[in-house]
């Protein structure tokens, strides 16, 4: 393996856009139900939700958190819904599930959705016997990424050390807090990240080691350089 990932031990993956290509749009399907979601719940039209819904991703880190802060939302009621969805873009994905297999120690799911939700998004890939565990948004006492609590409780939760962990991820900014506690991070530059000036051109990005444009395809390279 790659001089710098030899001391890896625990592999942490993001789900959407980072378990399968962004280019899938699967997560506009959440989008929509999410914005038709806070058109319901505040009485607004469309174009007034999507960016009442993109405010709250931007401010708490996903949309779920700010109408929880604002409006008193029950979270089970709106993962419920915006989760409600067809898989039928996804396919079963045979050279990422033997990738993650070959990895030598333990895997990982760090999602801000919910386990039932990440569950039938690996099934789909086939990956849904890949995984030790998965640290969801209700294991984060609903406080998502890139909140510093979230890593602190993913690495409490599975008794991790950071300085051998490896967390990819599709958000930028979802990195930083992993890379301030020692983890070794990945970014997935699918064209998912979904703008704000963070993320933006000429963002500072000293978080992250490795950049890749496909998971899949940088998985088999590093381990066949093992």
């Amino acid at each position: 393996m790659f001089a710098r990932l030899g001391h890896i031990r625990n592999w942490i993956f993001d789900l959407d856009n980072t378990l399968y290509p962004a280019g899938t749009d699967l997560f506009a399907r959440i989008e929509a139900r999410m914005t038709a979601y806070v058109g319901r719940t505040l009485g607004i039209e469309r174009d007034e939700a999507f960016r009442v819904q993109k405010g709250y991703f931007h401010r708490y880190g996903t949309t779920l958190t700010g109408l929880m802060a604002d409006h008193g939302v029950d979270p089970h009621d709106f993962l419920a819904e915006v989760h409600d969805i067809e898989m039928d873009v996804l396919d079963h994905d045979a050279p990422l599930v033997a990738a993650i297999a070959r990895l030598p120690g333990r895997k990982l799911v760090f999602t801000n959705g919910d386990t039932p939700y990440a569950l039938k998004v690996l099934d789909r890939l086939g990956l849904g016997d890949s995984f030790e565990g998965i640290h969801d948004i209700h294991a984060m006492g609903l406080v998502p990424k890139p909140d510093p609590s979230a890593y602190a409780g993913l690495c409490a939760a599975f008794d991790l050390d950071p300085a051998v962990s490896l967390f990819a991820e599709d958000m930028a900014r979802n990195l930083a807090p992993a890379k301030a506690i020692g983890m070794t991070t990945l970014w997935v530059d699918n064209g998912s990240e979904q703008g704000g000036s963070e993320q933006g051109p000429g963002a500072d990005r000293d978080f992250i080691d490795f950049t890749v444009h496909d998971l899949t395809s940088w998985l088999h390279d590093i381990l066949e350089a093992s």
